[in-house]
């Protein structure tokens, strides 16, 4: 029997999210919908803009934020990363313990430094916009790979963010190896177009020659395939994985496998956030295909997950709340 159903690693982050109108996003000097890697001096002339307007404090992080999905529905995650010896690495190590995720972190030292933190801000279309300071994580190496955990897990999913880190990709494709040569499902995401733009490479690797799962939204399978025209993007991007999964927000997302397109639609929300719903769309996703359920079965609560995320402020839900939506998919499925 698996120890773990998800094997995760990705960048420890700890998110501040804050309000903003588009008119003060642009002042900021901010590219609305992406995340950019930013240094200390940003950070510091960010917050201090920032000073006046109150922030939402959460473990963020996008394998992070999919491993504390996976746990909540139910499943067992574990979450290789990395922190600093400081209180935001308090507040994530113990997070991750509240949302009853496995972590190297109990057993590795942490790092001198800083913890890695995202500055997030939400305009009133509910887009979210990220400036990502790396801190501690950037160091993340194959020293927070444990063996004996991966090869005890059923999915080993890479943060495509990793591909901006040299030793963060190192660690998350020497992972890849092992949990390939022990049999594990290769899972991994795009995670943004800038990632796209500037480590291509780097997400190329992760790919290899062939993924059982990659996540990805419109968007970013467009600059990847560089194209709008939808049957060239299903056509090449199907390519990446067994099974994509290509979200597509209100509307939903696309299952592409084998040549087969099939859409699987969202209830209607109303979208006041959009940070962590494809974190949130990967956990639930994974879950429901580590516990027998078929994959369109999966997208609907992919779909039902992510939808009550966009539904409020803040990256994550609450146990209580992902518990609801699992028993209202469970009453509604005959899987």
């Amino acid at each position: 029997m698996k120890n773990y159903d998800l094997y995760a690693i990705g960048n420890a982050l700890v998110d501040s999210e804050y309000e903003v109108s588009d008119a003060q996003l642009e002042a900021l000097r901010v590219d609305k919908g992406h995340m950019a890697l930013i240094d200390a001096d940003r950070r510091a002339e960010l917050l201090r803009d920032l000073q006046l307007i109150t922030a939402r404090r959460s473990g963020g992080g996008s394998a992070g934020n999919t491993a504390v999905a996976l746990s909540q529905l139910g499943g067992r995650a574990f979450y290789a990363c990395r922190v600093a010896d400081d209180e935001l690495g308090e507040f994530y190590m113990r997070d991750l313990a509240a949302n009853g995720v496995a972590t190297n972190l109990t057993r590795t030292p942490s790092a001198a430094g800083i913890t890695g933190t995202c500055i997030v801000l939400i305009t009133p279309d509910a887009e979210r916009s990220m400036s990502t300071f790396l801190g501690a994580t950037a160091e993340l190496d194959a020293t927070a790979l444990h063996e004996q955990d991966v090869v005890s897990s059923s999915v080993y999913y890479m943060e495509g963010y990793l591909a901006a880190s040299p030793t963060g990709l190192q660690a998350a494709l020497q992972g890849r190896q092992i949990a390939r040569d022990a049999g594990l499902k290769l899972a991994t995401t795009l995670s943004d177009v800038s990632m796209i733009n500037f480590c291509r490479g780097g997400l190329a690797a992760m790919v290899g020659e062939q993924l059982d799962y990659l996540f990805c939204n419109e968007e970013e399978a467009q600059a990847w395939c560089g194209t709008q025209d939808p049957s060239v993007i299903y056509r090449e991007i199907s390519q990446l994985a067994r099974t994509v999964c290509l979200t597509r927000g209100a509307q939903g997302c696309v299952l592409l496998e084998r040549h087969q397109q099939t859409s699987v639609a969202a209830d209607e929300v109303k979208a006041v956030d959009t940070n962590g719903a494809g974190d949130m769309f990967a956990g639930a996703f994974l879950y429901a295909v580590t516990h027998g359920y078929s994959h369109i079965d999966a997208a609907r609560l992919a779909n039902q997950a992510a939808g009550q995320v966009v539904r409020q402020y803040g990256n994550r839900l609450t146990r209580d709340r992902t518990l609801a939506i699992k028993a209202h998919f469970k009453q509604n499925t005959s899987s």
